[in-house]
Formats: C-alpha cells, sequence, structure tokens
C-alpha cells in the first residue's frame, strides 16, 4: 500500500489528470463526455459506437479501484452512509442529470472549458443543490444517510 496525505497537489494532479481525460475522450470520439451522457447512451444505444463509451466508463472504474487498492487515505472518500442512502442519492443525481441537461463532468470539466456561459449556470446551481442539501440533511439528521 501507498501511503499518502490528501494536498493540494493531489486535487490539482486529479484536476489535470480529468481534463487530459477528457480532452483525449473528445479528440478521439468528437463526443464530449460528460458521464451521466456517456453512461445513458449505452444502455439506451447500443451501437458500434457504445466500444469506446465502455472503454472509458471501465477505465473510470478500474482508475477508482486501483486507488482504494493502492492508498491508504483514499479510505477516507469511501461511502460513510448506509446502501440506502447511497442508492437514493444515486438516483435523484441520475434524475439531476437528466433535468440540467448533463452532470458537473460534461458542464463544469467540458462546457466551462470551452467557455458555455450555460455549462457555468448549470455547474453553478449543482454545486449550490449539492452543498444545501448536504447542510439540510446534516443539521436535520436525517437517518435516510447515515
Amino acid at each position: 500500500m501507498i501511503h499518502s496525505e490528501y494536498s493540494f497537489i493531489d486535487a490539482l494532479a486529479g484536476g489535470v489528470l480529468i481534463g487530459l481525460g477528457s480532452l483525449l475522450a473528445f479528440l478521439a470520439s468528437g463526443v464530449i463526455p460528460g458521464i451521466s451522457g456517456l453512461f445513458s447512451r449505452i444502455l439506451r444505444f447500443p451501437s458500434a459506437e457504445s466500444v469506446w463509451r465502455l472503454v472509458f466508463f471501465a477505465g473510470l472504474l478500474a482508475g477508482a479501484g486501483l486507488l482504494f487498492a493502492s492508498v491508504d487515505s483514499a479510505s477516507a472518500y469511501r461511502p460513510g452512509s448506509s446502501l440506502v442512502g447511497v442508492a437514493a442519492a444515486g438516483l435523484l443525481v441520475g434524475f439531476g442529470t437528466r433535468l440540467g441537461g448533463g452532470c458537473t463532468s460534461g458542464h463544469g470539466v467540458c462546457g466551462i472549458g470551452l467557455g458555455s456561459r450555460t455549462s457555468l449556470v448549470a455547474t453553478v446551481l449543482f454545486m449550490a443543490s449539492g452543498i444545501a442539501t448536504v447542510w439540510l440533511f446534516r443539521h436535520l439528521n436525517i437517518p435516510l444517510l447515515k
């Protein structure tokens, strides 16, 4: 196991790698790789194009698995909530990404990077909603997330 303390450099490296991965996926496919759109198209429209989407998605899962298996401090980022809470949160995020026309990776990483005002507004709203939700659940002691 690699022992690492989380630092600004870790966050910067992660952001750069996300940006580079998104750029490479865009250059290879011509499609902005927002994760919700990428994943929903795998499920809804199986085609020859599904292969690169599956490879991209598998890389995301493999990278996370590799991190959790090799870095001790990654355990701090494991879900602290019940399976029901995580599933409910996942459903709400899925609903929100459809309502918002994409997720934070599509809007926040790619859309803002391309200068989209709509993506900037969407990302600000996603973040504000997430912050408000966590604050409310923690201060109202809602047991679903415990």
